[in-house]
């Protein structure tokens, strides 16, 4: 049975599908194409951790990591840059170490 996919896919997985012989189709995704699949698969991959297991937490976040590396390389973002934007929010607007949860606000 044929299940439809569509989805930006690791390198390696087409290799691995013949090992398994199973069939499948891929195409070569255009520069913009490839783009919007990296931030949805961002989004796909945050989803997963979200739902994970603790013993598969870091399974996940390396999963994440990889896209968000894929991502700086796509939009051939400076690591240092953005290193040095993330220093400057935690400057302005502080990290999540205090575990502060808002519950409400006024308007």
């Amino acid at each position: 049975m044929r299940e439809d996919v569509n989805k930006l896919i690791r390198d390696r997985i087409p290799e691995l599908m013949e090992q398994k012989g199973q069939a499948f189709e891929i195409a070569t995704m255009s520069e913009e194409e490839y783009r919007r699949a990296l931030l949805d698969k961002l989004v796909e991959e945050a989803n997963e951790a979200v739902a994970a297991a603790p013993e598969d937490l870091v399974k996940e976040l390396a999963d994440i990591h990889e896209v968000i590396d894929a991502i700086v390389v796509a939009y051939a973002v400076d690591p240092s840059l953005l290193s040095d934007e993330q220093s400057r929010r935690r400057s302005e607007r502080g990290a999540f170490e205090k575990k502060l949860r808002l519950l409400w606000v006024s308007q």
